[in-house]
């Protein structure tokens, strides 16, 4: 079924992180020409080390049960950063017990422009993803994608299943968990960075999405 799917994708993986099975498309993405190729690597085979290491934590959690819903993450699509939208379930055998875990991930913009036909979605992401660093307001984000506010947080909540503000916060986050891994950067310039004012407020938002606080999360991602 998945590999019916356009700009989906899907893959299921072992409790040490090894590909079991995926559709078409993510062995397109991954650079591979057959399932067989695919079978045993794991993220740190095709994706950058940081970037395998975001995936290699939430991994982890969704092996303890917790579960990865609609959220948007970086990854890499022919060397460019490109966002996408990733949902994580825990897998189980008959008895009921975690022996791996599944998910699916869609390409943020070419989902929006499949879903749409008119690409309803492209100039205010293009936007947030080029000004997230600065103070975004929503008349200003309307006012660019030629929509009301109201049309504008209609058409977030219809494709994305977030407002306006929600996504923009989620983009600001996504670029500090890269900056706390790839940089030495102090947390308080990782939060100015990307895009938030107060580091206080910053580390309570990294903290209710992610589950750690940042400086936990460096911690944890430089022991890993």
């Amino acid at each position: 079924m998945y590999d019916l799917m356009p700009d989906i994708l899907f893959w299921a993986k072992d409790d040490r992180g090894r590909i079991m099975h995926a559709n078409r498309f993510f062995l397109e993405h991954i650079g591979v020409r057959s399932l067989s190729q695919a079978i045993g690597l794991t993220d740190f085979d095709f994706a950058s080390r940081s970037l395998a290491k975001q995936y290699v934590e939430d991994d982890k959690r969704v092996l303890k049960g917790e579960m990865v819903t609609d959220r948007l993450e970086m990854n890499s699509v022919a060397g460019e950063i490109a966002w996408f939208s990733t949902t994580k379930r825990p897998l189980l055998n008959h008895q009921g017990e975690i022996i791996g875990s599944y998910g699916i991930t869609r390409h943020l913009e070419k989902t929006s422009i499949a879903l749409t036909r008119v690409e309803a979605l492209k100039v205010p992401v293009n936007y947030i993803r080029m000004n997230y660093m600065e103070p975004i307001r929503l008349d200003v984000l309307a006012k660019v994608s030629h929509l009301s506010i109201s049309a504008l947080e209609r058409r977030f909540k219809k494709f994305l299943s977030k407002t306006p503000k929600q996504y923009i916060t989620d983009v600001r986050l996504e670029h500090a968990r890269r900056l706390l891994i790839e940089t030495t950067l102090p947390i308080a310039l990782v939060a100015e960075q990307s895009g938030f004012v107060d580091a206080s407020y910053f580390s309570r938002r990294f903290k209710r999405k992610f589950a750690v606080l940042p400086s936990q999360f460096r911690s944890e991602y430089r022991e890993a």
